[in-house]
């Protein structure tokens, strides 16, 4: 038995959870979202609570049954409250802001980078340097962080870069004087 996928869902006060065979529909302040569960698996709504349950679990259908579970719990908890992921950019000129639908950023490249921004996502900047994505769509939310990371990943010797809030990048130690002024005068004599 997956611990995961026999965990319960309790639905917030302010949302609906509506199930039609195999298709959950969850709506709430932030919109609707669906989701599409295996056939192999069924979804039970009693009251406030939401079960996702499986007759015949197999060491192959295991994984899919607490994902499945996540996923009906993302949906649900998406409509609620929104899921957020938080970066900033370190690196001397580098900045970013928001023109209409497009992330525009200045990353020490000759060109700008420019993103569109897709539907249901909202980006927010703070002082130049902060971005903070934000979305009922957890999935959506942070493959758009990611995007925005790739567009220059964080040096390992400097730092610059875009970065997840509070996340720790491992610094490098460039090369020193004193080990290459030590190797240049102690082969000739």
């Amino acid at each position: 038995m997956s611990r995961v996928g026999k965990k319960i869902i309790t639905i917030p006060k302010g949302v609906k959870v509506s199930i039609n065979g195999q298709n959950i529909e969850a709506t709430g302040p932030l919109g609707t979202l669906k989701h599409t569960v295996p056939d192999w698996l069924r979804v039970t709504l009693e009251g406030e609570i939401v079960k996702v349950i499986c007759d015949h679990l197999t060491n192959d259908k295991k994984p899919m049954y607490g994902l499945t579970r996540a996923l009906v719990n993302n949906l649900i908890t998406g409509v609620d409250k929104a899921f957020s992921k938080n970066l900033e950019i370190r690196g001397i000129g580098f900045k970013a802001q928001v023109q209409g639908f497009d992330l525009n950023m200045q990353l020490g490249y000759t060109h700008p980078c420019v993103l569109k921004i897709p539907e249901g996502v909202k980006v927010t900047i703070v002082e130049n340097t902060k971005i903070s994505v934000s979305g009922s769509d957890r999935y959506k939310v942070g493959e758009f962080a990611n995007l925005i990371r790739t567009q220059r990943i964080p040096e390992l010797y400097k730092g610059t870069g875009v970065r997840y809030l509070n996340e720790y990048v491992r610094k490098k130690v460039g090369k020193t004087g004193v080990a290459a002024g030590a190797a240049s005068s102690g082969g000739a004599k």
